[in-house]
């Protein structure tokens, strides 16, 4: 192996670049970029962009490690990051009209994940498998959310209340585990991931979440959104599932910021995220432009629409958004 020596520097370097953003973090987190500090992240976006151009498997393998090292608000450097795909694929235009994503050849691949994410999940982890085997109704899931709650002093160090490396990996864990149950059910053609232990997990989190958390948690599975595999897939459908079923207008409103707000910024733009907004304002399923925060103020309403507009060709114009997008 020369493959081997070079996952082996791979690992250094990845463990590198988390330093590197560990270093960036309470700079990035609140906004205080002296003229260094700014220097240092040009360049650091500089050799994002050089691995993503020349090593995007590299991001692809340890995407994880890197997305829990990067604070929610630097939007562009985490889109660098998911924006990557393995060089061997072709991405399939996601602005192809009525793009069949679930008969892709590559959507039911797994992507390689080399981050150790499972660290993070501690005891967690046994009792999330023996909810997701047993499903009955125990007392995991109402301790779920002060499980993944930090304790006053690490809140004050970290900026937020939540341990956000164990929700990521919860949310990526959870979504594995049904993943590998919904292939044991392949004989089904498509079975359902509404009725299941996992998306328990998720609407009970969705639901139960205050407005910080439900964002922590959004991000965590936007974060899978990334090239065609069965993770961009299956998370797609969570959040999409999310959406229709949400019980509060405050969940939906968060699900499209959070989609929104990586949209907005320059390119590049996941696949997945694409093609997950499009299905979102495209779908009759969803009555998208029916929700007040479409147009709860001008300059927003002009957003959506331009946003849509990029999304689904020449079609929409304001008043069609507001009535829906013509089919």
């Amino acid at each position: 192996g020369s493959q081997t020596q070079a996952q082996k520097g791979w690992i250094l370097f990845q463990r590198l670049m988390v330093h590197l953003f560990h270093f960036l973090e309470p700079f990035l987190r609140t906004a205080t970029l002296s003229k260094e500090v700014r220097l240092l992240y040009k360049g650091t976006l500089r050799v994002l962009l050089v691995l993503l151009h020349d090593f995007p498997e590299f991001l692809c393998d340890f995407h994880f490690s890197f997305c829990d090292a990067i604070p929610p608000s630097c939007i562009q450097m985490r889109n660098l990051i998911l924006s990557a795909f393995p060089r061997s694929m072709r991405l399939p235009d996601p602005f192809t009209p009525n793009l069949k994503v679930d008969l892709l050849p590559e959507i039911n691949q797994p992507p390689r994940i080399l981050s150790n994410f499972m660290s993070a999940l501690g005891p967690l982890r046994a009792e999330v498998d023996r909810y997701l085997q047993a499903r009955v109704p125990m007392p995991f899931l109402p301790e779920l959310r002060p499980r993944l709650l930090l304790s006053a002093q690490d809140a004050a160090i970290f900026g937020t209340k939540y341990n956000v490396p164990m929700m990521n990996a919860l949310v990526l864990y959870v979504g594995m585990q049904a993943i590998a149950q919904l292939h044991n059910k392949a004989s089904q053609v498509t079975p359902p991931i509404a009725h299941s232990a996992p998306m328990d997990i998720f609407q009970h989190l969705a639901i139960e979440l205050d407005a910080e958390g439900r964002y922590l948690f959004l991000n965590a599975i936007t974060n899978q959104l990334r090239y065609p595999n069965n993770h961009t897939h299956y998370f797609s459908c969570v959040l999409l599932y999310l959406f229709a079923e949400a019980n509060q207008e405050i969940i939906q409103e968060q699900i499209t910021r959070v989609l929104l707000e990586r949209l907005i910024v320059n390119r590049p733009h996941p696949w997945g995220l694409l093609i997950t907004f499009i299905e979102l304002i495209k779908n009759p399923r969803y009555n998208f432009w029916t929700h007040t925060f479409t147009r709860c103020a001008p300059e927003i309403e002009r957003l959506f629409v331009s946003v849509a507009r990029s999304c689904m060709g020449r079609e929409v114009s304001a008043a069609g958004a507001k009535s829906g997008p013509s089919q």
